[in-house]
């Protein structure tokens, strides 16, 4: 055995090794064996099923590139895969995609080698230069190392964040199939990847997401080099002004829409960890009065069940995100009543006796009175089921980056609500970097399961991330990410985020204006 690969087809044939992990983290199975006692990295873990989309990205990158001589954009997440366009907005997608597909396969059946190359930046740049690859030249010139990982396929040579497969033959499940202007990738279900992902049509989220590329394209800043540029240049400041006025924009629009329905009685806000849904809340809250409404807030965290009643999870936890953590029947008998002018008293749930109390803090609506609720389970009809849907305007905050690290490189939305979080954490709650990595598994779970499935339920959906916050928020997480010890668990992860970090210049945050919705991350805000 000379290779890593070698390795996980001799001892682990047919189990879906992706990488191994050992003493300096993890292991590309093209490296030469340099150690034994290295622990399998499979498809289901999360950085398998990075280095399988990597690897599936740049197949269908490579077999465009040999049919059509084309280029791809790969542009969010969605879906169980990665949706994309063509660069030459004229090419024929619903004729051509089936040919990319059958090449794609043509690639995996010939089970080619996947060579991996280091260049000094300064031939990298020289290379991608002269093939039209400007979006990457652009990006490793603000590159602090004095080389760079290229990947090659039958000639074609490529730059990407990330470890790759040593081989085509390695991946055996994908779909490829045109989706709205451009195309879906489909890769394996995370839970099962014997099977392919399930396909889902997200109308909404679709629409949010091609808004969102639109705004950055008429910007000139979709990518992160073309954000550098804006700071290099001095041009930032121009940039965050204009962010923060489409959020204000976009909010005042949400407002003046529950206004002209002129029924609508409960506002319900949802949205997954750390996507601005309490600031976003608060920003409403003024519109709305700017429009004579009087918003009245309601925490759906006074409506817990006493603790002794709180579902456990499958690890033997208590389950606050599960939906019997709250007392749903109470909650709808306290709306209907509210709705219908009468008077109730609100509980108040103390958190330290896990328990419902209740402190005579009574609510009566009046007639331009509207509640405003905000919880992950806004969305979820059984929420609300006792009142009308025409009373109710549903809301989905969410965080969806617009930013690519170039072309062929995306940037997880997650990534951006992980630094948030764990830079609230610790400012807010003093909590290290650490203990949030370690919950966030757990997090997402529970978005999964209780969030994303009613996304499509919302009447409208908001998009709190800005264009700039990476560069901002990178100030504060790379001093926490740095403080994880090389021998913690999280090293890895700390490391591969700080490596995200590095392609980014810096912005000072007292340029972020104090009602922005950063704000609730990176604190000195004015709503608070």
């Amino acid at each position: 055995m000379e290779t890593y690969f070698d390795l996980a087809k001799e001892k682990y044939a047919g189990q879906n090794v992706c990488a191994f992990k050992g003493t300096k983290g993890l292991i590309e199975l093209g490296n030469k064996i340099d150690e034994l006692n290295v622990t399998p990295i499979y498809l289901t873990d999360k950085d398998g099923m990075r280095i399988f989309e990597r690897t599936c990205t740049f197949l269908m990158i490579v077999a465009t590139k040999l049919l059509f001589n084309e280029q791809v954009i790969i542009n969010h997440h969605m879906s169980g895969g990665y949706f994309g366009e063509f660069v030459n907005l004229d090419f024929n997608v619903s004729k051509n995609i089936g040919a990319i597909k059958e090449k794609m396969l043509e690639l995996v059946e010939a089970d080619l080698p996947i060579e991996k190359e280091v260049v000094l930046v300064g031939k990298a740049i020289d290379f991608f230069e002269n093939t039209g690859m400007i979006d990457k030249s652009e990006l490793i010139k603000y590159r602090r190392t004095s080389t760079i990982n290229t990947y090659k396929l039958e000639d074609v040579h490529d730059y990407f964040y990330g470890y790759m497969l040593p081989s085509t033959g390695c991946i055996k499940l994908f779909d490829l199939y045109a989706y709205g202007h451009g195309f879906m990738l489909l890769f394996p279900d995370k839970k099962n990847p014997e099977i392919l992902a399930e396909k889902k049509y997200e109308p909404q989220l679709f629409e949010v997401f091609k808004e969102s590329k639109q705004w950055v394209r008429i910007l000139g800043v979709d990518t992160v080099a073309k954000l550098n540029e804006k700071i290099v240049s001095g041009e930032i400041e121009e940039l965050i002004r204009m962010q923060e006025a489409l959020h204000e924009k976009k909010i005042a629009k949400i407002a003046d829409h529950i206004l002209s329905f002129g029924t609508k009685k409960v506002i319900l806000i949802a949205g997954p960890s750390s996507s601005g849904k309490t600031t976003f809340s608060k920003r409403l809250c003024v519109q709305l009065k700017v429009n004579g409404m009087t918003p009245v807030l309601i925490s759906m965290d006074n409506y817990f069940v006493n603790r002794e009643f709180t579902p456990i999870d499958e690890n033997g936890d208590l389950d606050f995100d599960d939906i019997k953590a709250l007392d749903t029947e109470l909650f709808n008998e306290h709306l209907k009543a509210l709705v219908e002018g009468k008077e109730v008293e609100i509980p108040t749930f103390n958190f330290k006796l896990g328990k419902r109390e209740y402190k005579d803090d009574f609510i009566k609506l009046k007639s331009e009175d509207v509640l405003v609720i905000e919880g992950i389970h806004a969305l979820n009809e059984q929420i609300s089921s006792s009142i009308e849907r025409d009373k109710k305007y549903k809301i989905y905050v969410s965080a969806l980056t617009q930013l690519n690290i170039d072309n062929h490189n995306r940037i997880p939305t997650t990534d951006t609500r992980l630094m948030r979080r764990m830079i609230r954490d610790n400012t807010y709650r003093g909590i290290k970097p650490e203990v949030t990595l370690s919950m966030w598994p757990s997090v997402r779970r529970g978005e999964e399961r209780n969030i994303f499935p009613f996304q499509e339920e919302a009447d409208i959906m908001f998009n709190s991330v800005m264009i700039y916050e990476l560069a901002v928020l990178k100030q504060k997480a790379e001093a926490l990410l740095f403080s994880i010890n090389r021998n913690s668990p999280y090293f890895d992860e700390a490391k591969r985020l700080l490596k995200f970090l590095e392609y980014f210049l810096g912005i000072d945050t007292n340029e972020i204006p104090c009602n922005s919705l950063l704000r609730e991350f990176i604190g000195g805000g004015c709503l608070e």
